[in-house]
């Protein structure tokens, strides 16, 4: 049985890595507390994961990059005296095209999203975390935070303070008992591509995508055993070792094919 005073967030919790994460966690019997946007889906899955693994799950209806939504969510996980253990910041969403042309809002949102949000959450549930000697902290970035990316240039860079961001607080949390993952995927089944208008990329016909649900496997296992690092496939990790001994341009112009 699920300890009931304990429960995991993940956020982007209604499709691809973040609900097969979920349907992960749920099968070690974590009790969950499910972010979206999607309250369709989210009630769907919250009653079908409680209904098959015999967990707690509540879920929580919020644009996280809306900073007033952002605070009442955390206000209502204080009010409600949840303990959170792990946290999973999986929600974010990219763009495709040339950075002169591109939507500012959506932009905008995407920076609040894929990083001030998870900036905002990670130290908001970080010192409870470290008061209780122990905890877990996944924190999805992608082998595009590697390098930058030419027609995803917002994209890249904000995975790339995922990296980063990641990796030191990993440092900072030596002996604390808490570790800190960094998920660096490849292109992966999801919707990812089609909301980010590059459906019809070279990219998407090339490099073959892995499955979520392997990918989120993968991330629990590395989660659970305190990996500073989780990365997917020896071709994404040759990949990421092989970046530093490229030029610069000629990574831009490979990319900048890549997502055309």
């Amino acid at each position: 049985m699920a300890n009931i005073n304990q429960f995991s967030i993940v956020t982007g919790a209604s499709g691809g890595i973040g609900y097969e994460l979920c349907k992960v966690m749920a099968s070690k019997k974590h009790n969950l507390i499910l972010v979206a946007r999607s309250e369709n889906k989210l009630k769907e899955i919250s009653e079908s994961l409680s209904r098959e693994y015999g967990i707690e799950v509540k879920y929580y209806i919020y644009d996280l990059s809306d900073c007033n939504q952002r605070l009442d969510f955390i206000a209502k996980i204080r009010k409600n005296g949840y303990s959170v253990n792990i946290l999973v910041n999986n929600a974010g969403f990219g763009d495709t095209g040339y950075f002169y042309e591109a939507d500012w809002e959506k932009n905008e949102r995407m920076i609040q999203l894929n990083i001030t949000a998870l900036t905002h959450l990670t130290r908001e549930f970080l010192p409870d975390l470290i008061k209780s000697n122990k905890g877990r902290i996944l924190n999805v970035a992608s082998i595009a935070g590697y390098l930058p990316g030419p027609l995803m240039s917002v994209y890249y860079a904000s995975k790339s303070f995922v990296v980063s961001f990641s990796d030191a607080l990993y440092s900072e949390l030596k002996g604390t008992g808490v570790t800190v993952t960094t998920l660096s995927p490849g292109p992966v089944e999801t919707n990812f591509f089609n909301e980010a208008g590059a459906a019809d990329a070279h990219i998407t016909s090339i490099i073959r995508p892995a499955s979520a649900s392997h990918v989120a496997a993968y991330a629990y296992r590395r989660m659970m055993k305190g990996r500073k690092r989780a990365i997917p496939g020896w071709t994404n990790n040759l990949m990421i070792l092989g970046i530093r001994f490229v030029p610069t341009e000629l990574t831009n112009s490979i990319l900048k094919r890549l997502h055309s």
